[in-house]
């Protein structure tokens, strides 16, 4: 039976207009238009995905703002070319950035979290949550991403040392800023500003209960979202946000929220660790073996480095366990990849001698 998507169409009414260019205003850009023609455009107009449930995804274009069947691997912040008359067939268009991990659990898939960002935001706060192990998996994540990280540290009014907190984010990388901001007053808007411009798609990742709610009502500008405070006892923070949803703030950025992650695999992301290490990669490729593997062989000017004082002997092992990590998870996915293509093959060839049944 085909299902009847007339009810998803036509949408509600439209957002509100806050500028000449609602697209643009959306996120839209040169990446996206020169994927398509006018015929097309006019045809088939590009909205954003602002939000994604089990029943549907919210979305909004140019005078549309309506609701479209459940996509399989489409996520919030994508573009899609609506088609009016078969919703479920509407295009995908190619993404400016992914953001991505293994699936929880025991499934071997890539589950997609947010697409075409310009900024995350990885935010922690200046007590027990804080850890930078943890931190060096969402900024890996943002480097194999394409995306822009930026550090923000947060409850640092309730800190004995903050100094100590933002001492220890600012190391991690010399490409990525560590800021230390007050998520419930003004300060957010005005520190967040040169990545809030009009256009620009910015998120929030972090643990629960660290304040990625409060600060996308801070650049809202309203207590739109949410909030709820941390547990005394360790620090953990609880669910609020329960799904990824795109705010679009009048006059400046688009702003994800998301739950938090309380795992975080990472698969696929080689070149992102890589860029977050880029020092000990560097320095990787001085030494004497091009396989070595750091841990015995002769010749290891990683491991000189570390004796020398150079490099801090934790950071090359957490360096050490993503790369193991990433290595057999990105095994496993390749596996899975196999497994998918062998049974699609299987079925393609059931299919085909079944139609040519039919014809004997």
């Amino acid at each position: 039976m085909t299902r009847d998507y007339s009810n998803f169409l036509p949408g509600t009414a439209p957002p509100p207009r806050h500028g000449p260019d609602p697209l643009t205003a959306l996120g839209w850009g040169p990446a996206f238009a020169r994927q398509i023609d006018a015929e097309a455009l006019a045809a088939t107009p590009p909205v954003r995905v602002m939000s994604v449930h089990r029943s549907g995804m919210q979305v909004q274009g140019d005078g549309i703002a309506t609701t479209l069947p459940p996509l399989p691997e489409v996520t919030v912040g994508d573009w899609l070319l609506l088609d009016c008359d078969s919703p479920h067939q509407s295009r995908l268009l190619d993404r400016s950035s992914l953001i991505q991990r293994r699936a929880p659990g025991h499934d071997r898939r890539m589950q997609p979290i947010a697409a075409n960002l310009d900024t995350v935001f990885v935010v922690t706060s200046c007590n027990a949550d804080f850890n930078v192990a943890r931190l060096e998996r969402y900024l890996a994540l943002a480097f194999e991403a394409g995306i822009e990280p930026v550090i923000l540290l947060t409850k640092a009014d309730l800190a004995d040392d903050p100094a100590a907190y933002i001492d220890q984010a600012s190391a991690i990388s010399a490409r990525v800023p560590a800021l230390a901001l007050d998520a419930r007053g003004g300060d957010p808007a005005r520190a967040l500003a040169d990545w809030c411009r009009p256009g620009r798609t910015v998120g929030f990742l972090g643990s629960s209960g660290v304040g990625k709610s409060t600060l996308t009502n801070a650049l809202l500008g309203a207590e739109a979202l949410a909030t709820q405070t941390i547990r005394e006892d360790d620090a953990k923070g609880r669910h609020t946000t329960t799904h990824r949803q795109l705010h679009a703030i009048p006059g400046a950025c688009l702003v994800l929220d998301t739950p938090g992650m309380r795992e975080l695999q990472l698969a696929d992301a080689a070149d992102g660790i890589a860029d977050l290490f880029d020092d000990i990669t560097a320095l990787a490729g001085d030494c004497r073996f091009s396989d070595c593997a750091h841990d015995r062989e002769p010749g290891c000017a990683v491991r000189a480095a570390v004796a020398a004082g150079q490099l801090d002997a934790e950071r090359v092992a957490r360096w050490h366990k993503l790369l193991a990590e990433d290595a057999f998870n990105s095994a496993n996915l390749a596996q899975r990849r196999g497994k998918d293509r062998a049974f699609g093959k299987l079925v393609r060839s059931a299919v085909k001698e079944k139609k040519a049944r039919g014809k004997g």
